[in-house]
């Protein structure tokens, strides 16, 4: 007996969600519905055709890839592969790699033995005397030479800095001091007067230049900027929104009636594939299993089978004649041989593992090492 669950227990139906509101549509403006039906029309009439064309050559493209460019591949890349690749597979097999071997031998043999005897028997030695002569006579004679060479350079510095103290001195009192003296109480002063003229200057040619640049300003925005920007706010504005418009609602057009001729053209391959279908396949798989097939069995039990066995059996009459013909023609070459030279015996050969004429081993006698007792 079923016992009902408390309502504790119970499972709560699960509550069904509200469906979701699509986002409404924008207003369209009076232009856009003005445009739509004509141009809708004139898109799916102008693109019908080409849509139909496109189908029929992405069919025949499809049916050309099936049965004549994949073949045509196949056997291309059969004969790529017989014409260059098994020829230079072989050509690199038998010729190169035996050709490379041998040169690698010869090479070994003339180069590498030859440098490996001169490097260890001559030039390991000759440096071997090359660093004991740096080592014992290069070395001491260079520390000599470097304990002159130091001893030189020092006096040198000495006398150097000698007499660069003294032509320094010489220029301070010479140069530096009348150059100084000359800069602080004559180029300064005449300095600070140009720089405070050239700034007087400079203010007076930008005053200029601003009110220049400022009647320019106000000339350049009256008479070009601001009626460029009544022709673009008035008039280009406009006419760019209304041909957007146009251009959107044409590209919109366009993929609406690619889609739709894409259903009509699928219905026309169909139709006209059932049509080729009925009319001509059907007919002839119908005249091939009713007609053909019959007929052709019945030749086949009529007259192939009986014509072939009657030529295989012809066949065997003319071999046994020929295999009789050719034993008879045998037997009487003998025959002619043995009338006119005589019974020819072959000569006795020393030192034969096997035995000759009938005393030949078998299986049966008793010379083999089976059935020898």
């Amino acid at each position: 007996m079923d016992l009902e669950k408390p309502d504790a227990e119970r499972p709560t139906p699960p509550v069904p969600r509200p469906p979701r509101r699509q986002p409404e549509a924008a207003g369209e403006g009076c232009l856009v519905v003005a445009i739509r039906p004509p141009v809708r029309t004139v898109v799916f009439l102008v693109v019908l055709p080409v849509r139909l064309v496109w189908d029929a050559c992405a069919v025949a493209a499809r049916w050309l890839g099936r049965t004549v460019f994949r073949p045509l591949g196949r056997a291309l890349l059969w004969i790529g592969r017989a014409v260059f690749v098994w020829p230079l597979a072989g050509l690199w097999r038998y010729v190169l790699v035996p050709l490379g071997s041998a040169l690698a031998w010869l090479g070994n043999l003339v180069v590498v033995v030859p440098a490996g005897w001169l490097y260890r028997y001559v030039l390991v030695p000759l440096g071997h005397a090359l660093v004991w002569l740096y080592a014992r006579v290069l070395t001491p004679f260079g520390h000599g030479v470097m304990w002159v060479l130091r001893g030189a350079a020092a006096v040198c510095a000495a006398i150097g800095l000698g007499a660069f103290a003294a032509l320094a001195r010489l220029a301070r009192y010479l140069v530096v001091v009348p150059c100084a003296w000359l800069y602080r109480w004559v180029l300064t002063p005449v300095g600070r007067a140009v720089a405070r003229c050239a700034k007087g200057l400079a203010r007076l040619g930008g005053m200029l230049v601003t009110g220049i640049g400022t009647g320019l300003y106000w000339i350049t925005r009256i008479l070009l900027v601001l009626p460029l920007l009544a022709v673009w706010r008035w008039v280009l504005a406009p006419v760019g929104r209304v041909l957007a418009v146009v251009a959107r609602e044409i590209w919109n057009a366009l993929g609406h009636a690619w889609r739709v001729t894409g259903y009509i053209s699928l219905a026309v391959g169909r139709f006209v594939g059932a049509l080729f279908r009925w009319t001509v396949v059907e007919p002839a798989r119908w005249v091939y299993a009713r007609v053909l097939t019959p007929v052709g069995h019945v030749v086949r039990d009529v007259v192939l089978r009986p014509a072939a066995a009657a030529g295989r059996a012809v066949g065997r009459a003319v071999r046994q004649s020929l295999a009789s013909a050719r034993a008879t023609l045998r037997q009487t070459r003998a025959d002619l041989r043995r009338m006119l030279v005589g019974e020819q015996r072959p000569a006795p050969v020393e030192n034969r593992r096997e035995p000759i004429g009938g005393d030949t081993r078998t299986l049966g006698s008793s010379t083999t090492a089976l059935t020898k007792d």
